[in-house]
């Protein structure tokens, strides 16, 4: 029996957010839809995930518009999107009609077809972005994020999925963002799906490992119906099989998904010369690394990590950082690492590796996924972590959107004349601070994307970096311009002075003999940390909120500051009792390790 297997391409989502950090713009899209539509693919990943973050952040380009421009340039071919259940695709949750508001108007604005997931598994946290599907007449795809851990067996994503159908989903994805799958795996899944439940199976399966193809593969023979492939310039490693890969696979057989080879390859030449313009933006991690099978670090999260220890100056503690990553994961009840529980984790590593002492310091979404936040976990907290984190605190055992009041109306209030449209307000929703700085700049007409450099002769470059809203300005060199951010300064040591940099997005590090004593990054001139009542971070980041004022009496181990690094918001605590003698910081500065934020006098 004949079984065509229908194809999703990630080129223009996934694809170039695990290879170049979701850098690519739309005048490069476009050039190539009309052939992209005449290919047959069953749908076209364009949007979701990372995309709309980096368009705001950095791209300074509509996402709305992205989107629009898109539809038009391909009438015959779904567009897909990537929606992270409650989330979104922000990183906290959001109050159902925000929910519900987001997807319609993503529906009326060209998606049509929605695979929504939920990073803890937690199919609560889906309800009623299916809902919001099925009531726009889309396609509703139910996710199973795979992972594995003694928790994660067959039977349980066999239930997920079946509680998926209750909710009125059109096809199921298993969603390996990791590479974690395994051929056998693949199949054994596949096989116990399609016999408890009559939907379509799709299989998306990251290559980190290079086991990709042979998991799609096993996948089909037992019964799948569907792929997502890469181009061939976009695929592999951190990315996904490549298509023409795939393709020329199963031509033939009684598989074969009928598509043109020679017409795929042609794209895949425009998107070769389409990736050397963003050279800049290439992880070091895209080839094949089998390490994800052991630390489950997804590629992009590692390019992430990688980013973070560079501007501590400790890259070389990386191998820390994924060894460290699993028994986190394990203290948090093994959720599966995709965002946000990713850089969740991720980030509790980083703080545990450089402070030399585990949970020394806690970020608050740790606290907030201990107290329930996110959902439930798959598998048993470590109850010794969770008390020191929230001592006595309820933990919740409802779906957390429940515990949220309807939020559309103040945030149209909060981001008010700056929003032209619905879709404006919503693009505020998912990001206030970087939203509302796009509607700003986009209103003065000052909107200035990062620069693209020069595509080198030869030679490899360094991943991307660069988190918050560091000091930046432009330089001229030789008629080329490039975009300088200051993103930390360090502190003085062996009468040298460590300046970390971003230039068009590459983190950079030099290191200078200071001419003063003073330390800080964007014009401040913080002095060392040395006292004991003097309050430091150990991170580079920005001050999200200064909950002291002088001559308050603190407690020792009260907090006195929020700082945000990684998209991640820590509670900076009081070392000592006594007077907050002086405040060295408001709300919005750039901070790094070893400044003098607040003075305490014990």
């Amino acid at each position: 029996m004949t079984k065509k297997i229908t194809v999703t391409d990630t080129i223009l989502r996934d694809a170039h957010q695990s290879i170049i950090a979701t850098r690519m713009r739309t005048e490069d899209m476009l050039p190539i839809c009309d052939k992209l539509d005449q290919v047959g693919y069953w749908s076209l990943e364009v949007w979701g995930g990372a995309t709309f973050d980096a368009c705001v952040r950095f791209l300074k380009e509509d996402p709305w518009e992205r989107l629009r421009k898109l539809k038009a340039a391909l009438p015959n071919t779904r567009l897909q999107m990537l929606l992270r259940g409650q989330n979104l695709l922000g990183y906290r949750h959001y109050s159902d009609d925000v929910v519900r508001a987001f997807v319609a108007k993503a529906a009326v604005n060209g998606i049509d077809v929605f695979r929504i997931f939920d990073a803890m598994n937690d199919v609560r946290n889906l309800r009623v972005a299916i809902e919001a599907v099925k009531a726009a007449g889309k396609h509703a795809q139910g996710t199973l994020s795979y992972t594995t851990s003694p928790v994660h067996t067959v039977a349980a994503y066999v239930e997920q999925a079946k509680a998926m159908q209750a909710m009125g989903i059109d096809s199921i994805a298993i969603k390996d963002m990791a590479g974690l799958l395994t051929p056998y795996a693949a199949a054994e899944l596949v096989k116990a799906l399609k016999a408890e439940i009559d939907l379509p199976v799709f299989v998306h399966s990251h290559d980190t490992a290079g086991l990709g193809a042979m998991c799609q593969l096993k996948a089909i023979e037992a019964g799948a119906d569907h792929i997502d492939t890469a181009i061939s310039s976009f695929a592999w490693g951190t990315s996904h099989p490549g298509t023409e890969s795939m393709v020329a696979a199963l031509k033939g057989s009684e598989y074969d998904t009928g598509l043109d080879l020679a017409l795929l390859q042609e794209i895949g030449l425009y998107f070769y010369a389409v990736r050397k313009k963003y050279h800049q933006f290439e992880s070091e991690f895209t080839a094949v690394d089998t390490r994800v099978q052991v630390n489950q670090v997804p590629g992009g999260m590692m390019s992430n990590l990688a980013n973070q220890l560079k501007e501590q100056g400790a890259l070389h503690r990386i191998n820390e950082v994924f060894a460290e990553i699993p028994r986190v994961r394990e203290d948090l009840g093994f959720p599966p690492l995709v965002t946000p529980t990713s850089q969740i984790v991720g980030t509790q590593a980083v703080f545990n590796v450089l402070a030399g002492e585990r949970y020394k310091t806690i970020t608050n979404e740790v606290k907030l996924y201990l107290q329930g936040r996110y959902g439930k976990a798959p598998g048993k907290i470590n109850e010794h972590l969770r008390f020191q984190a929230i001592g006595s605190e309820d933990v919740i055992d409802v779906r957390p959107a429940d515990l949220i009041k309807p939020e559309l109306a103040k945030l149209r209030e909060e981001i008010g004349a700056l929003a032209k449209s619905e879709e404006d307000v919503l693009t505020y929703a998912m990001f206030p601070d970087i939203g509302r700085k796009f509607l700003e700049e986009r209103a003065a007409g000052t909107l200035t994307p990062e620069v693209l450099l020069p595509i080198p002769e030869a030679g490899g470059v360094a991943p991307v970096g660069g988190e918050g809203v560091p000091t930046e300005f432009v330089i001229d060199v030789h008629g080329e311009s490039y975009r300088v951010d200051i993103t930390g300064v360090g502190v003085k040591g062996d009468g040298k002075r460590h300046f970390y940099l971003s230039i068009d997005g590459m983190p950079e590090e030099v290191v200078f003999e200071p001419l003063n004593q003073f330390v800080g990054g964007g014009g401040s001139k913080r002095k060392s940390a040395s006292a004991p009542g003097d309050v430091s971070t150990t991170m580079p980041g920005n001050i999200v909120e200064v909950l002291v004022k002088e001559g308050d009496q603190v407690k020792a181990g009260q907090a006195v500051l929020i700082t945000e690094a990684m998209k991640m918001e820590t509670e900076v605590q009081a070392p000592i009792a006594g007077t907050v003698k002086a405040i060295h910081v408001a709300k919005g500065d750039r901070v790094t390790p070893g400044e003098v934020l607040v003075e305490i006098e014990g």
